[in-house]
């Protein structure tokens, strides 16, 4: 028992340094204003006009990203866990190998395809084609999100899809039941604690996201997270941009609600 303790000390240093205290300064500068004083002056700075539409824009963008991450997830999921254990590691290193790459990396990969003299309209001028105007609006914002995002929707529905005993299945359909049927009520609802992890996963990094927009935004587009970002870094106002990381805490403590619901085994976040 002594030595479990031991064992565990490392990670209660590390929650400790790197969780806890991070999370009570945040607390601290969002609850207080310059003097030190308690206020809710900084939480109520969400209401402001500025705020508000980067709010709602980041929640727009945030859920057609999670949107088509789902209908695209889908499918390459179920293809996966229909594919026996050496295919299907090979299929998901080749999709993950982007992620071993650096954030930054990535989205300034696709800053360049599709700026206006980039890969993109490089490839339809030389076929005759009209150019597209892609960079620096909110589409491209999404595809970015999409890009990065994506593997966090495929994986924790492919662990709940491939954990389906096929024998279910196999029984539905000596019972008479049609592909649609066996779809509809076996596999999809067995996986329903995946497509909620899943969502999750890429509602919140989207939604707080501000690399993704300033880079494929051209800085034009404002979200949420850009104006958390310009508070601590240009504005030097750590308190006004705790207050706003705090009403953003809301929706990742809605998220974990939402989990502990629907996954209570944890069956879509074991992967």
């Amino acid at each position: 028992m002594k030595n479990r303790k031991l064992l565990a000390g490392p990670y209660l240093f590390w929650s400790v340094s790197f969780i806890i205290i991070p999370l009570l300064m945040i607390f601290y500068y969002g609850l207080t204003d310059k003097e030190g004083t308690f206020t809710w002056s900084n939480i109520a700075m969400m209401a402001s006009p500025e705020n508000l539409k980067a709010l709602g824009l980041a929640l727009l963008l945030s859920l057609i990203s999670t949107l088509i991450c789902l209908v695209l997830a889908y499918p390459l999921a179920m293809i996966l866990s229909e594919k026996n254990m050496n295919q299907t590691s090979l299929i998901v290193l080749i999709f993950i190998l982007p992620m071993w790459m650096n954030f930054l990396l990535r989205t300034l990969a696709w800053q360049t395809l599709l700026e206006k003299n980039g890969v993109i309209n490089s490839i339809l001028a030389f076929f005759h084609l009209p150019q597209q105007s892609i960079i620096n609006t909110p589409g491209a914002i999404v595809l970015g999100m999409v890009y990065n995002f994506l593997p966090f929707m495929v994986l924790p529905i492919y662990n709940v899809l491939a954990k389906i005993d096929k024998d279910v299945i196999y029984a539905a359909r000596d019972l008479g039941a049609n592909e649609f049927q066996t779809f509809t009520q076996i596999i999809f609802p067995l996986s329903i604690p995946g497509i909620i992890s899943g969502i999750t996963m890429v509602f919140v990094p989207a939604l707080t996201t501000f690399v993704i927009s300033d880079l494929l935004g051209g800085s034009k587009i404002l979200l949420i997270g850009n104006v958390i970002e310009q508070e601590f870094k240009q504005g030097s106002n750590w308190h006004t941009g705790s207050g706003l990381s705090l009403v953003l805490m809301i929706f990742i403590i809605a998220s974990m609600a939402v989990i502990a619901k629907y996954d209570k085994n944890g069956e879509g976040t074991a992967f």
